[in-house]
C-alpha cells in the first residue's frame, strides 16, 4: 500500500545557534520529540534514576494503601493478588507476589482464564475469594472498571486496593485505595505507567514506609531495583510511551535484565538464544513479550507466571517448554485467522473509517493480534471478534486497536448500553457483546461514530520521517550519538531517515525464498557505497535495475557477522526517484 512520507520541519537557526556543541542532526531528533531546553536535553540524553523517579506518595491514596498492607502483615491476614493474563499483568503479579513473600506474607495469586472468565474481576471468582476467607484483595493491571465486583467485597468487609493504569470508567469502584495515574485527581504527574509500573510505585512506597515505622521485616536496600527487569518487560509489552519515568524504567531495567536474578527470565534468554549484541527494547518487544503473552492467549497465563516465579532450574525448564509450545501454537492460529480476516475484507472492503471482522470460534486470546495487524496494514482503527455459541445465547468477545487520532475506548463508552463489559486505552480495547442483535446494532453505531470523528481525516498510512540526510552524514559517530536516544518505543520511536536519488550499484534478492532485498547504493557527491537490506521487499528486485535511482526511508543499524561490524541501512519504504 502506498504511504505518505512526512518529513519533520527543520529546526530553526536560533535553536542550532543556542546549542553549537550538539550535532545539528541530533538536535533535530531532540526537537522532533519536543525536547529543546538545556535541562530537558540533559535529562533525555543522560537519564538518572535517582533524580528522575517521582515520589510514589504523590498518589493521593498511596498512604492508605501502604498502611493497610502493613496492617495485613501485622495481623498475618490472608491477602489475594488478582492479576491479568497479558505480559503486563503477569509481570505485575509476579513482581508484587515476590515482594509480599519477602515481607513474610503468604499471599495467594489469581489470574483469570481469558477464554471463560475474561478480563478483570468477575462475580464467580469474587464469591470464591469471599468464601475462602481473604481479608485484603490487591488488583494489579485491572480493577478500575469493577465497581460491581468491588462492592461485593465491601459488603463482606474485605478491603480492596486497586493498582491499575487503564482509562477511568463511567463509574469508579468504591475501593479502599485506587492507585492509577490515569484517573482524575490521582495526584500523580501525567505519566502513562503500565500496570507493572504502578505496582513498582506501590513497592517503592512500601520501602519508604518500612523505614518510618522501623518494621521488623524489611526489604533490603536496593531491593526494588532488581524488579526493574520485570517492569521493563511489561512497559515495552504494554506499549506505553517510553518517556519520562517509563524511559528510566526501561533504560535501567535492560541493565538489570543483563544480570537478572530471576531464574525464569534467565531461562527465556537462554532459550531465545539467537540474539547478538546487547539487549534492547526491540528485542524485548519482538522476542520476549510475545512468549509471555502466548500463555494467556493459548492456555492459561499461570504458565508464564510460574516461569517468572520459578525457584529452580528444573522448575523453570518445565514451564519454559510449555511456554514455547504455547507460542508456536499462537503463531499457527494467528496466521490461519489472519488469512480468514483478509478474505472477509477482500469481499466486503468499503470506505468506513473503522474495519470490523469476526469469526465463529476465533479464540479470545488471538483477536487482539488480528485487530492489530489489520490496523497496521490498512491504517484504520480495527475490531476483531470471536463468536461463541449460537442463537440468543451467543456471545461476541472482541478486541480493538486504533490510531492516535481515534480514542477507541472513548468510542466504546458511547456504545456502553450495547456492551456487557469493556475497557482499555485510547489505542487498545477489549469488549464483550451478548447476542447477534446487539452485535449488529453495535457495528452500526461504532461505524457511525468513527465515520463522524474521522470524516475530515485522510487515513492513508503515513510514515513520519525525522530528517532527510545524505550518505555523507552517516558515520560511526552518528550511530554512537543515536544510542543515547535508546530505549526506543512508543513516543520515542527509532529514528527514521530518508535519502533521495540513491544510485543502484548492485541489486539482488536474499533469503531461501528470495523474500528479502539487498542493494548497494551510491549518491552523487559521496565517495561511499552503502549496503541496504529490505526485509520482505524482495518483489522490488524485478522492478529495479542497476543505474536507476531510488528514494528510501530507513533505519540506521549495525550488521555483525563473524566478528565484523558494518553500518547497514534497513529499508522501511522505497520508491523510484522522480
Amino acid at each position: 500500500m502506498t504511504k505518505i512520507w512526512q518529513i519533520k520541519p527543520k529546526i530553526s537557526a536560533e535553536l542550532a545557534d543556542k546549542n553549537p556543541e550538539i550535532n545539528p542532526l541530533v538536535l533535530q531528533l531532540l526537537s522532533n520529540r519536543n525536547i529543546s531546553e538545556p535541562e530537558q536535553i540533559e535529562k533525555f540524553l543522560n537519564p538518572n534514576y535517582e533524580e528522575q523517579i517521582f515520589d510514589p506518595y504523590l498518589f493521593k491514596d498511596m498512604g492508605k494503601a501502604v498502611e493497610r498492607l502493613f496492617l495485613a502483615i501485622s495481623n498475618r491476614e490472608k491477602v489475594m493478588i488478582y492479576g491479568d493474563y497479558d505480559a503486563d499483568g503477569v509481570c505485575s503479579t509476579a513482581e508484587l507476589h515476590q515482594t509480599l513473600t519477602a515481607l513474610g506474607l503468604d499471599a495467594d495469586t489469581y489470574i483469570p482464564f481469558r477464554e471463560s472468565e475474561g478480563y478483570g474481576l468477575n462475580t464467580k471468582i469474587v464469591q470464591q475469594i469471599i468464601e475462602q476467607g481473604f481479608n485484603l484483595v490487591i488488583t494489579v493491571d485491572c480493577g478500575i472498571a469493577n465497581a460491581k465486583e468491588i462492592a461485593m467485597f465491601n459488603e463482606r468487609q474485605i478491603d480492596v486496593i486497586v493498582l491499575d493504569h487503564h482509562e477511568e470508567p463511567l463509574e469508579l469502584p468504591a475501593a479502599l485505595a485506587i492507585i492509577n495515574p490515569n484517573i482524575k485527581n490521582s495526584g500523580y504527574p501525567p505519566v502513562r505507567l503500565c500496570g507493572a509500573g504502578v505496582a513498582f510505585k506501590f513497592i517503592q512506597a512500601i520501602i519508604a514506609h518500612q523505614e518510618k515505622i522501623n518494621s521488623p521485616v524489611k526489604l533490603p536496600p536496593g531491593y526494588e531495583k532488581w524488579l526493574l527487569d520485570l517492569v521493563a518487560l511489561a512497559t515495552v509489552g504494554d506499549i506505553v510511551p517510553l518517556l519520562s519515568e517509563n524511559r528510566i524504567f526501561v533504560k535501567y531495567g535492560l541493565v538489570v535484565l543483563e544480570k537478572t536474578k530471576n531464574i525464569g527470565l534467565k531461562k527465556i534468554l537462554e532459550t531465545v538464544n539467537n540474539r547478538t549484541g546487547k539487549l534492547d527494547s526491540e528485542y524485548l518487544g519482538w522476542r520476549l513479550v510475545p512468549r509471555i503473552n502466548a500463555a494467556g492467549r493459548i492456555n492459561h497465563a499461570s504458565v508464564a507466571f510460574n516461569l517468572l516465579s520459578s525457584k529452580t532450574e528444573t522448575e523453570a525448564d518445565k514451564w519454559m517448554q510449555m511456554l514455547e509450545s504455547n507460542n508456536r501454537e499462537r503463531q499457527q492460529i494467528t496466521e490461519k485467522l489472519m488469512a480468514e480476516a483478509l478474505e472477509q475484507l477482500s469481499k466486503n472492503f468499503d470506505t468506513d473509517k473503522i474495519l470490523i471482522v469476526s469469526g465463529d470460534g476465533w479464540p479470545a486470546g488471538v483477536v487482539g493480534l488480528i485487530a492489530g495487524k489489520i490496523c497496521d496494514r490498512y491504517g484504520r482503527p480495527a475490531l476483531a471478534f470471536g463468536r461463541e455459541k449460537e442463537g440468543a445465547d451467543c456471545k461476541y468477545v472482541g478486541s480493538g486497536r486504533s490510531l492516535d487520532v481515534f480514542d477507541i475506548t472513548g468510542a466504546l463508552k458511547e456504545c456502553h448500553e450495547l456492551l456487557s463489559r469493556f475497557g482499555g486505552h485510547p489505542q487498545a480495547c477489549g469488549l464483550t457483546i451478548m447476542g447477534d442483535e446487539n452485535f449488529q446494532k453495535f457495528k452500526e453505531k461504532i461505524i457511525n461514530i468513527a465515520n463522524d470523528k474521522l470524516a475530515e481525516l485522510d487515513l492513508t498510512p503515513k510514515i513520519n520521517i525525522d530528517a532527510e540526510i545524505r550518505l555523507t552524514d552517516i558515520s560511526w559517530q552518528l550511530l554512537d550519538e543515536l544510542e543515547q536516544f535508546e530505549p526506543f518505543g512508543e513516543g520515542n520511536e527509532k529514528p527514521l531517515f530518508c535519502a533521495t536519488k540513491l544510485i543502484i550499484e548492485q541489486i539482488q534478492t536474499v533469503g531461501a525464498d528470495g523474500k528479502h532485498l539487498k542493494v548497494q547504493v551510491s549518491q552523487e557527491g559521496s565517495p561511499d557505497i552503502h549496503k541496504l537490506i529490505g526485509f520482505s521487499f524482495g518483489d522490488w528486485c524485478a522492478k529495479l535495475n542497476a543505474g536507476e535511482e531510488i528514494d528510501i526511508v530507513f533505519e540506521l543499524g549495525v550488521n555483525e557477522w563473524n566478528g565484523n561490524r558494518e553500518i547497514q541501512l534497513k529499508i522501511v519504504d522505497i520508491r523510484k526517484s522522480e
